[in-house]
């Protein structure tokens, strides 16, 4: 059954890239004699062409991150596997697809400008800057939610084993190891093929080495809290966005493609031909409620599916790193719409490590990390692979994901208060990503541990309302160039209706406490999760006004 649906959802991918990619080209008008931004500016720093091949690595490790591995995961435990299956192909397909290759065209056709940019130059000053605040301000939820998911990881513990420490361990060596490859790539101009053979296999000795690594170390790591854990990957953040792309994103990319291949390998492996039944509810609800927790199918399940389904973090990575480096015109339809429809894959995959649970499983208890990590390591143990080294290579390119997304989207969040302050020159990229990265650091101290799992609806919804507001920019720059828009469109009013639903049941809790007299205490949590709904909401409402106002006039 589970082989079955993988084929399934696979075949109905490769057939969308096929049929519905080769539409989107025509409709955009993709043109191989139009150079891009990465030739015609070329800094060395932000504007640098990548092969495809290259490109598409990172661009796909960016994106796919924790998202359609955390959120897909959650799904299929409160609502079945069933509903959440149908919105990642569905979804994927016609809305999170069309909306990465949409922002990363209108990008590249407007000299890699942010899709903050496009809408100053289509619209007006006020929509722009309401905009980029709302893209900041989602942004900055996202490193916080994905900061404190690392964090976490990093303090595994399974089967009375702690994995964390040697994770964190082999994090850093991959880190090095990038910095290795970036510096040999540039300066000495090693093949990329031979680079190759020689960096990934290091990759997997480092994922071997990590939980061998000296116990003092270990027992060092081990002590360390998950505040302090949150601290320091900030403080890697910090570094990542303010280096050059060629000396950490691009390889650093490049590599996590390459975990993120293996480690989609390895969960084909086992869906295909692990034999495993399937054990867990193709439908888990009670009426429309999740029979586990009494969340409503609708809208929670598009909230909750993010990454693998539509996110709109990936309009802000395509408009923002991968614009910049695109090659040619044609190569936007396997790194946009293609490596969507993949990340589609890898979240199909994750809900398969949910399949295999029986209702009860103690497994079911843990967070999706190490769900996901723990099916991983079944499969491997088919072929004979230890279950600790089986976890440890899981973990970490769980871990990998997350850094992906993590050191570009404090780069992109850098990008964006820039633009706003118009902060210049490095003292000033320094200023923005310190600012950047001082809520982050406020929110996750005063959070709970674990935090993430309940701030996680109010980060899926402020990432579905960007796509929404990004489908709407790219449908108003299609309008001005003379094009039919109803393919942006569409899928923009449905995401549209499905955010604010879901922004006003997450505001409500946090304004019936907030009224005179109310005694419920209010968490740090629901103040947080209240206070950035309602800052949303009020962008999100004078941004749709702008828009209305735009699509109104004649083009």
């Amino acid at each position: 059954m589970i082989a079955l649906l993988v084929l399934v959802v696979a075949a109905l991918l490769a057939v969308a890239y096929v049929s519905y990619g080769r539409f989107l080209s025509r409709a955009v008008q993709v043109d191989d004699g139009h150079p891009t931004p990465a030739h015609t500016i070329n800094d060395g720093m932000d504007f640098v062409p990548a092969k495809s091949s290259l490109l598409i690595g990172q661009h796909f490790s960016a994106i796919a991150a924790a998202g359609p591995i955390v959120g897909p995961i959650l799904a299929a435990m409160w609502f079945g596997w069933l509903p959440a299956v149908l919105w990642i192909v569905l979804g994927a397909i016609f809305i999170g697809g069309v909306h990465d290759f949409a922002s990363l065209v209108a990008s590249v056709r407007q000299r890699g400008a942010s899709v903050g940019e496009l809408v100053r130059q289509h619209m007006s000053r006020r929509s722009y800057v309401l905009f980029l605040s709302f893209v900041w301000v989602a942004l900055v939820y996202v490193i916080a939610a994905f900061t404190d998911i690392t964090a976490n990881t990093f303090m595994v513990v399974s089967q009375g084993t702690a994995f964390g420490p040697g994770v964190a361990i082999s994090s850093f060596l991959y880190i090095l190891l990038a910095v290795a490859l970036g510096q040999l790539l540039r300066k000495v101009h090693i093949n990329l093929s031979w680079a190759t053979l020689i960096f990934v296999p290091l990759v997997l000795f480092i994922i071997w080495w990590g939980p061998r690594a000296p116990d003092g170390l270990i027992t060092w790591l081990s002590a360390l809290s998950v505040k302090q854990w949150d601290i320091v990957i900030l403080a890697y953040c910090f570094v990542a966005s303010l280096v050059p792309m060629w000396a950490l994103l691009q390889p650093r990319g490049y590599l996590g493609g390459w975990l993120l291949y293996l480690t989609m390998g390895t969960a084909l492996l086992g869906a295909l031909f692990g034999g495993q039944p399937v054990l867990y509810p193709a439908i888990n609800l009670d009426g429309l409620r999740s029979a586990q927790n009494g969340l409503w199918l609708m809208p929670v399940l598009f909230i909750t599916i993010a990454c693998g389904a539509c996110s709109g973090f990936h309009g802000i990575v395509s408009s923002g790193t991968t614009s910049k480096q695109l090659d040619r015109e044609s190569d936007a339809r396997p790194v946009g719409y293609g490596a969507m429809l993949l990340e589609a894959l890898v979240a199909a995959l994750a809900i398969a490590t949910v399949m295999i649970l029986a209702p009860g499983d103690p497994m079911l208890k843990n967070d999706p990390n190490l769900i996901y990590a723990s099916g991983l390591a079944k499969y491997l143990g088919m072929v004979g692979v230890d279950y600790t080294l089986a976890l440890s290579f899981a973990l970490l390119a769980f871990a990998t994901f997350v850094y992906d997304t993590l050191d570009v989207c404090t780069r992109l969040a850098r990008y964006v208060l820039q633009e706003l302050a118009g902060f210049q020159g490095m003292a000033g990229a320094a200023l923005a990503t310190t600012l950047t990265l001082a809520l982050p650091l406020l929110i996750l101290m005063v959070t709970k541990e674990k935090g993430y799992v309940a701030a996680w609806p109010i980060f899926g919804t402020s990432n579905q309302l960007m796509a929404s507001l990004i489908l709407l920019a790219v449908s108003v720059w299609l309008r001005k160039e003379g094009r039919k828009a109803w393919f942006t469109l569409v899928p923009m009013a449905f995401m549209l209706v499905m955010t604010l639903w879901s922004l006003g049941l997450q505001i409500l809790p946090f304004l019936r406490h907030a009224l005179p007299g109310d005694q419920g205490s209010l968490g740090a949590t629901v103040v947080i999760s209240g206070c950035v709904g309602l800052l949303l909401l009020v962008l999100t409402v004078f941004l749709l006004a702008e828009f209305y106002g735009i699509l109104r006039r004649p083009r």
